[in-house]
């Protein structure tokens, strides 16, 4: 028998209460129990590491007390009179005098910039004389948010504050926030760094303007089979795909993985959308959707390994930038090869995801537990034996004369790449990659935006008052790879007579993103430079990567590889103080290898 841990524990916590015997003090309790029956014969150890989360969850509830005592202090707010209790029909009330209205300000809802930080002195001493975002409306929770407790509050206004505070452009909503917190189990650090991530990968990809910009290929519209079908039980969107109908190869080898890419990104952003009109008609927080996937008709054709390549770095993207967006996926006639897709897919996939799946092999969803305990029998769509009419399109074999070259599709992906204001480049071993800026006027702003998808690189910066030569031709071992990277930085150069080194050399591990931005202090020829790095790649993360699933995907251990966008600004167009981003891991490849965090320090 499987020895299986029998634990059970229970968690209280009561933030406040007038001390019963002395009406002067605020009592703040916290009780916690833990019952261990057996754990693998470490029952010891688990109770030293419940007790020291059991003390750090303390420690985190005085800060937070410590927090609002100061956000009073700043607000003017000295004194609060004593509470005093009134008895009547035998029910205690506690009364309270409250501080005026202007001392408290609930945060505005539905706005896309709430609570932004005014740079005039006026409305700086607004905020810090009475209105501190200190709190939430409960009306405006209770309808957009759902339950949260006040723990859980305070780590979204400590979030969105500091997003105010740093980030460049749209803030996201509190709904958005929400899910990066509740993917991280409410854990500050790790959300802040989670979201700065996706953050990052949306502006770089311009994912929120992706509904109004894409234009679905009519290849897409004929032979994808999925779309949007009313909403389950719990008035969530419901998403339909009809995979074992899908030819998955032929729709790999006619439009590529991109177009694919945009397809599941534009239904995740329809989804997003639908949540909030959904909850707008329902009158209650609706943050997730439901997917149903029939697996009718899925065999071996469907294992395509770069079709599969693709399904994998998808599931990646979307898991790193739509968290707890899916409220439940229901799996439909299973077939016996799905354990096989199922080993390949699950390790990519967070393990309070897979929670939500159901799984029902055959006819198994028409009985009892099944597809009616989720979704109306009245929109059970006519293909799983229900009485709705479906419009998803039924799929099919792609014609294999749509069929494009691995010449078309690689040249595909490049004018995709060319379109972008990013651009790539492969830094080998021994061949340095150089961009030269020249500079007309001292004092011009040079600003960089890179991101390392794979390998470590060393970033620096030259100036020269030389005009670099013409790299020269060289056709053999190392030197033919300064032909595709030419070298600006002539071998005969002596650093600190012909050319010198204006910033610290700054090491960048692979899934880094690093911002930045120099002064110039004299004309001439600036060289940024990225160079191979030789060191050990940085700690792998948590979620296994397409290329730990896929070990055909070998790649060079001699090559690096960059994403990166200069621009330089004339000193009168330069707006702000200078501004260094500090960079952060990720475990994405390719173009969620953009998905980086970057941290603004100002």
């Amino acid at each position: 028998f499987r020895h299986i841990p029998k634990v059970s524990n229970s968690y209280t916590c009561h933030l406040s209460q007038v001390h019963p015997e002395n009406e002067s003090w605020t009592c703040f309790e916290q009780s916690a129990s833990l019952d261990i029956k057996s754990f693998f014969g470490f029952e010891s150890s688990a109770e030293k590491i419940a007790m020291k989360q059991y003390a750090s969850s303390i420690k985190k509830g005085k800060e937070i007390i410590e927090y609002y005592l100061r956000e009073l202090e700043k607000a003017g707010v000295t004194y609060i009179p004593r509470w005093t209790s009134t008895v009547d029909s035998g029910t205690v009330t506690w009364r309270h005098q409250l501080p005026p209205p202007s001392a408290a300000r609930a945060i505005p809802v539905n706005s896309a910039k709430d609570g932004l930080h005014c740079k005039d002195s006026s409305c700086s001493a607004e905020l810090v004389a009475g209105s501190p975002d200190d709190k939430l409306d409960a009306d405006y929770i209770r309808r957009y948010l759902g339950d949260l407790t006040p723990l859980q509050e305070s780590c979204l206004i400590r979030l969105r504050q500091w997003l105010q505070e740093t980030h460049k452009g749209k803030i996201p909503k509190d709904q958005h926030v929400l899910r990066f917190l509740r993917a991280r189990d409410f854990n500050l650090d790790k959300a802040r760094e989670f979201l700065c991530q996706s953050l990052t990968w949306r502006r770089q990809h311009q994912v929120d303007f992706l509904l109004d910009t894409w234009k679905r290929p009519q290849l897409l519209q004929d032979y994808y089979s999925g779309g949007w079908h009313h909403h389950d039980k719990d008035g969530r969107p419901l998403y339909i795909l009809r995979l074992g109908q899908m030819d998955t190869k032929g729709l790999v080898r006619a439009l590529g993985e991109e177009a694919l890419l945009r397809q599941v990104l534009s239904i995740n952003e329809e989804g997003l959308r639908r949540c909030e009109e959904n909850t707008r008609v329902f009158g209650r927080p609706i943050s997730s959707w439901t997917c149903l996937v029939d697996l009718d008709g899925l065999n071996m054709r469907h294992l395509w390994r770069p079709g599969i390549k693709a399904l994998l770095r998808i599931i990646e993207i979307v898991e790193a930038n739509y968290p707890e967006t899916l409220g439940r996926l229901l799996i439909l006639r299973a077939p016996r090869v799905f354990p096989v897709l199922w080993t390949l897919v699950s390790p990519l996939i967070d393990e309070n995801t897979r929670k939500k799946f159901l799984v029902y092999a055959g006819n198994d969803y028409q009985g009892p537990g099944g597809l009616v305990d989720y979704i109306d029998r009245e929109i059970i769509p006519d293909f799983l034996q229900g009485d709705c009419m479906c419009d998803i399109p039924e799929g099919g074999m792609v014609p294999k004369f749509l069929y494009r070259t691995a010449e078309e599709l690689e040249s595909e992906e490049n004018r995709l790449l060319t379109d972008s204001i990013y651009k790539s480049a492969s830094i080998y071993k021994g061949a340095p990659y150089e961009l030269l800026i020249e500079i007309t006027e001292a004092s011009s702003v040079i600003t960089w935006d890179f991101d390392v998808s794979k390998g470590d690189v060393v970033f620096n910066i030259y100036h020269s008052r030389r005009a670099p030569q013409p790299p020269r031709k060289e056709t053999h071992g190392i030197a033919s790879l300064g032909a595709v990277n030419p070298q600006l930085i002539d071998k005969s150069w002596v650093l600190g007579q012909d050319y010198s080194m204006v910033e610290k050399a700054l090491m960048c591990r692979e899934g880094e993103s690093v911002q930045g931005s120099h002064i110039t202090r004299w004309p001439g020829f600036y060289i940024l430079q990225w160079r191979f790095l030789s060191s050990a790649a940085c700690a792998a993360s948590s979620m296994p990567r397409v290329d730990d699933v896929l070990a055909s995907l070998q790649v060079s251990s001699h090559k690096c590889k960059i994403m990166y966008y200069t621009e330089v600004l004339a000193s009168c167009d330069f707006r702000g103080s200078m501004t260094s981003l500090e960079s952060c891991h990720s475990g994405f490849s390719q173009l969620s290898g953009t998905t980086t965090s970057s941290t603004i320090s100002r």
